[in-house]
Order: C-alpha cells, then structure tokens, then sequence
C-alpha cells in the first residue's frame, strides 16, 4: 500500500491545521491507520490511530482533546485535524498503515512525511 500525507505547514500557536494521508494499492482499507511524528534531535513517536472502520481511536497523552483522527472509507483518506496547537508540536508527521482491523502501533507501511511547524 501507498501513502502519501499532505497538509503541513507554518501555524501560529493556538491555531489549526489538517493533515490528510491518501492511501492506495491493494487492499488499502484493510488496513488500521496512524499518524507518528519526530520532531528535530527527537525520536519518532505516535501521535493518533484509527481502526480499519473508522473506529476505536487512540491518541497519545500529549494530544488527547487537540487532535481527532478519522477515516474516509470512501476516499481511502486519513485525516488529522490538530487544533489548539502548541510550539512543542513541530514535527515531521508521518501516515502510517497496519494491516487489520485495529491499530496496535506496530504499522507495515509509512508514507512519506509533511511538515508542521508551530511559531510561538
């Protein structure tokens, strides 16, 4: 499967962004998806996954009640609306798939990463 994230940019804190990950090839909504971030002199770390069905979401401690991960079947499409967000939360985010129906964090496939950069 491919993916491919889009959607990062430069915010001012407080503000919002939503990243979108597109996914395809064989399967693709067979898949639980996530999105990781690594932010600069930092190691990758999750942020946010979704089962194959758009259900049972998970988050990571630091952005519980900021970030809302969901899914389009449909489109095949995952997205990550970031609200409230914070200097601490400039990183590389990167989509990532695990095949089945939940999301257990040990993804197959990562796609490439989109930049969010948070000025204070």
């Amino acid at each position: 499967v491919q993916l491919q994230a889009s959607g990062g940019g430069l915010v001012q804190a407080g503000g919002s962004l939503r990243l979108s990950c597109s996914a395809s090839g064989r399967n693709y909504n067979g898949y639980a998806m996530g999105w990781f971030r690594q932010a600069p002199g930092k190691g990758r770390e999750f942020v946010a996954g979704i089962g194959w069905n758009g259900g049972s979401p998970d988050y990571a401690d630091s952005v519980k009640g900021r970030f809302t991960i969901s899914r389009d079947g449909a489109k095949g499409t995952v997205y990550l609306q970031m609200n409230n967000l914070k200097p601490e939360d400039t990183a590389v985010y990167y989509c990532a798939a695990e095949w089945g129906s939940s999301w257990s964090g040990a993804p197959d496939y990562w796609g490439r990463g989109t930049l969010v950069t948070v000025s204070s």
